[in-house]
């Protein structure tokens, strides 16, 4: 956003018209806002409050570039937003035991269901990648992916289905996202990187699946109870 100001602000006066000033205040809410949240994310400083700040970002940039209107970016978006969910969840303190050692809940139902709630919205990434085409590669891309995805979504076998995606959408990153052999002056170039860095912090978030477990509202969870 730093080094396209310009079109971004062009972009947002032509489409909104909302003159020169606006938009130019609009982009630099917008850079302010990511940075900063992002900046406390990383220093573990205020983290919900970053969260809840960044789900506004995505907000306002998913009215502001139209993105509500175009099902693969608002999907994508959403996803986005599941990686924030459990971020979210992450940050949130146990319950303390009233009792040393002595554990009062097993866990808080806030966060069992930001859990699930980011679960299913990481989802939405790989629906976006689906190909409708008869070609053998597409059918096995389609199967193993729709069958990762349910896994992580009803929450079973959750962290190797979850690092198995993390595999898989890297490479397929990697491979069709290559803005880097792209010429900067080419418009593909920015919708490249601009995929590209978007499904990088899906991966992220995939990875807190890994490293948190798919909470209370799985069925993991409740094979404990069986």
């Amino acid at each position: 956003m730093w080094f396209q100001w310009g079109e971004q602000r062009d972009y947002i006066d032509s489409t909104w018209g909302c003159g020169y000033l606006l938009a130019s205040s609009f982009v630099l809410l917008n850079l302010l806002g990511q940075l900063t949240g992002c900046v406390l994310v990383l220093s573990r400083n205020f983290v919900q409050h970053a969260c809840f700040g960044l789900f506004g970002i995505i907000a306002l940039q998913t009215i502001a570039y139209s993105i509500l209107w175009d099902l693969k970016f608002l999907m994508r978006n959403l996803a986005l937003g599941g990686g924030l969910l459990l971020l979210l969840a992450e940050s949130r303190s146990e319950g303390k035991s009233m009792f040393a050692g002595v554990p009062t809940m097993r866990e808080s139902s806030p966060k069992q269901y930001m859990q699930l709630g980011g679960r299913v919205l990481l989802v939405l990434m790989f629906m976006t990648l689906l190909h409708f085409d008869a070609s053998f590669f597409s059918i096995l891309q389609n199967m193993v992916g729709t069958a990762l995805m349910i896994l992580v979504a009803i929450g079973f076998k959750t962290k190797l289905a979850a690092l198995t995606l993390v595999v898989w959408l890297f490479v397929i990153n990697v491979y069709f996202n290559a803005f880097w052999t792209i010429p900067v002056y080419k418009p593909m170039h920015d919708f490249l990187k601009y995929d590209f860095f978007q499904t990088m912090s899906v991966i992220g978030g995939l990875l807190l699946v890994v490293a948190l477990g798919p909470g209370g509202v799985s069925m993991d969870e409740k094979k404990k109870e069986w």
